[in-house]
């Protein structure tokens, strides 16, 4: 049992919700106000956003400025996920700001650590179907313990020095995402003359969504991969799973193992091009292209080529009529890609099974790492520590 006093959230914080100007007023968007989205406190600190807003904007709209320092957490969609402000901002209503009223009582790191802690209740508590969110009232119900300041302080520095290790394992983790781009410009960044539009060296494959309406579809195990999938380099199965009679009496297609997967529409386009390589067959939704490739070039190697070449494709990203990000397949196939003698691919794919083992070996300290300090959080705030 926690051995100090308890108070709800909203007693000992103020807690604001924003809001969104409406996207029929452009002047609302013309401003210099910062406006954080949830794609904007993947940092932890909130110093600059995608968006900003006018002072209009921000009087015509439930969106509040918060100062600099206050801890934001999000509430729709991605429940629990906090930053803080390193700037004065509004924040849109998928984010609430919470600061506590007495420092002298309650200190930010604290609150945001504590915060940390309860994404498990406050999921538990979410509401809605396909988009989960808490309201405020959820928010300042949740019972905040208060140990003294000389405690809080002791706690914050504790965690903030088991934090430090998770930090210095995904510096760890970044440096080794980069060796295989560089390996690969290492070995064929000059090879020009082995340069081939990628339209001739790869077959594309289309994907569809069989109807929602129809249960017998959608009662397989073959994974349909749509991009929400697409977050590991390597797919081997997905959330959705599709039935042989989907493939039977819908235009979808079976997508052969060791085939490029490549996102072509959505709003992820706007700063990413998701580029992986399935290991099993699967299916895919219309939102993306498979790329099978042809004799004479290895998938491994193509994969990479293709991810070496992100900053161009991206470049090729443009705008449909109704906002959403394309990337057009005439654009696509121009990509020019090196395709060097088959036993120099080889050399590269051993090389890069070699850097993947590692990321494995990374993957599994990084989640003893986490799993140790989800359990340091979780004893600090029951007086455990």
């Amino acid at each position: 049992m926690n051995r100090w006093p308890t108070k709800p959230l909203g007693e000992i914080c103020d807690v604001v919700a924003g809001g969104t100007p409406s996207r029929g007023r452009p002047e609302f968007f013309k401003g210099k106000i910062p406006w954080v989205k949830i794609g904007d406190m993947l940092q932890g600190t909130v110093s600059e956003t995608e968006e900003t807003i006018s002072q209009l904007g921000l009087e015509n709209s439930a969106a509040k400025l918060l100062p600099a320092g206050t801890i934001l957490i999000s509430i729709f969609a991605t429940i629990g996920r906090t930053a803080v402000l390193g700037v004065e901002a509004a924040t849109n209503q998928a984010i609430a700001g919470v600061t506590p009223k007495d420092t002298r009582q309650l200190t930010p790191p604290f609150l945001r650590l504590f915060l940390d802690c309860s994404v498990a209740e406050l999921t538990t508590r979410a509401r809605g179907g396909a988009q989960l969110n808490i309201n405020g009232k959820i928010l300042k119900s949740l019972l905040i313990p208060i140990p003294s300041l000389a405690e809080q302080e002791r706690i914050v520095k504790l965690l903030d020095e088991a934090d430090a290790l998770r930090k210095l394992r995904a510096q760890a983790d970044r440096r080794t995402a980069e060796f295989i781009p560089a390996l690969f410009h290492k070995m064929f960044g000059a090879a020009s003359r082995w340069s081939k539009p990628l339209g001739e060296i790869v077959t594309f494959g289309n994907g569809a969504t069989p109807s929602k309406g129809n249960e017998e579809f959608w009662s397989g195990n073959i994974p349909w991969i749509s991009p929400k999938d697409m977050k590991v380099d390597e797919i081997f199965d997905g959330e959705d799973h599709v039935s042989q009679a989907a493939l039977e009496q819908t235009n979808l297609h079976l997508i052969p193992k060791d085939t490029v997967l490549i996102v072509v529409r959505g709003m992820i386009l706007a700063h990413t091009v998701p580029i992986r390589l399935c290991r099993v067959p699967v299916t895919i939704n219309q939102d993306m292209k498979a790329l099978l490739p042809k004799d004479g070039i290895m998938p491994e190697f193509l994969h990479c080529a293709l991810q070496a070449q992100h900053a161009h494709i991206l470049n090729q990203v443009t705008t449909a009529a109704h906002g959403t990000k394309k990337l057009d397949s005439d654009k696509l196939k121009a990509v020019m890609i090196p395709v060097p003698p088959l036993p120099l691919q080889k050399e590269f794919a051993e090389r890069v099974k070699e850097i993947r083992a590692l990321e494995t070996a990374q993957a599994r300290s990084r989640a003893r790492l986490d799993a140790l300090f989800a359990s340091l959080l979780d004893r600090a705030f029951k007086g455990e520590l």
